[in-house]
């Protein structure tokens, strides 16, 4: 059918070649016969273009195809690459977890599609109940070592916000987890970070010269004997600690930019440690307190206002 129908085409071309040339034969004075060779040129050259054209159109479909086909490709190797890595999280041996996390957080870096995804499945795992104390029921020998290389990994890819693999658009969900420590100095936030309710009992969580733009929430947190450093923290976002409790340790915001920002501790309760906000500027934002209540604790306030019952 396809040898019939450009037989068609190329017949009805013919004519039409050849009663544009005779009719500009016969224009002449005095009248020309047709020359055959410029019908048949001129036929020869549009079938030509034709097929051109058509053969262009089929090797674009063609490279569709073949693209569609390797991404499929492409699709399928990222998700077996996908349910390994979550099978190796959820190994009992705490080697086999710690590969899982780095090879999680490679698919991460290669398939930014997903990337939200896998980042959901590394802070799911810190979210899984934890005893940090070796003497405690329920303790995991090497459990502290997986959680702290998450924490590492997920700091490492919060540095440098402009680069192709960088994390800092994206959500924390760090809900419930229970921390001994950890580490996000320097890092970049520009989504929702939430430790919404979690425990820190020990050690310290370093926020340390980061940059809070989006929105990181501790509300009803629990503090007992951790330190929480924010020093020379730049806040552009706002920074929840509503309902917390913390008992013991110490929590610094000592040299602390507060640009427009807001740190919000309201309904908190402050029962022992140190509050520090020696040095910390407050441009265009705000540090609210309304309805805490204070314990025993020792605050710094530097520059800032004292607020009422502290």
């Amino acid at each position: 059918m396809a040898l019939i129908a450009a037989g068609v085409f190329g017949w009805l071309i013919y004519h039409y070649a050849y009663d544009h040339f005779s009719q500009a034969a016969a224009d002449q004075n005095p009248p020309q016969p047709v020359d055959i060779n410029d019908v048949l040129k001129a036929t020869v050259t549009a079938l030509t273009l034709v097929g051109a054209v058509l053969a262009g159109l089929y090797s674009y479909r063609k490279q569709l195809l073949s693209e569609g086909d390797a991404h499929r490709a492409d699709a399928s190797q990222l998700a077996e690459r996908y349910t390994a890595a979550a099978e190796q999280l959820g190994h009992g041996k705490a080697a086999v977890r710690l590969a899982g996390v780095y090879a999680l957080a490679r698919l991460a870096d290669d398939w930014e599609e997903q990337r939200q995804v896998c980042i959901d499945v590394l802070c799911a795992y810190l979210r899984i109940p934890y005893q940090p104390d070796p003497a405690t029921p329920g303790h995991t020998v090497g459990e502290q070592e997986v959680r702290q290389t998450i924490v590492s990994v997920i700091r490492s890819h919060l540095q440098e916000p402009d680069a192709a693999t960088a994390w800092c658009p994206h959500d924390f969900n760090f809900t419930g987890a229970v921390f001994d420590g950890g580490n996000f100095a320097g890092s970049h936030f520009r989504g929702a970070t939430s430790f919404f309710g979690a425990t820190f009992g020990s050690g310290t969580l370093s926020f340390r010269g980061a940059t809070i733009g989006g929105t990181l929430s501790f509300h009803g947190a629990t503090f007992s004997g951790a330190r929480i450093d924010f020093e020379r923290a730049t806040f552009n976002g706002t920074v929840d600690f509503g309902d917390a409790t913390f008992s013991g340790g110490a929590i610094r915001f000592g040299r602390t930019a507060f640009s427009g920002g807001t740190v919000d501790f309201s309904s908190a309760t402050f029962r022992g440690g140190t509050v520090d906000f020696e040095r910390a500027t407050v441009t265009g934002g705000t540090v609210a307190f309304d309805d805490s209540t204070f314990s025993g604790t020792v605050f710094e306030w530097g520059t800032l206002p004292v607020p009422e019952g502290a």
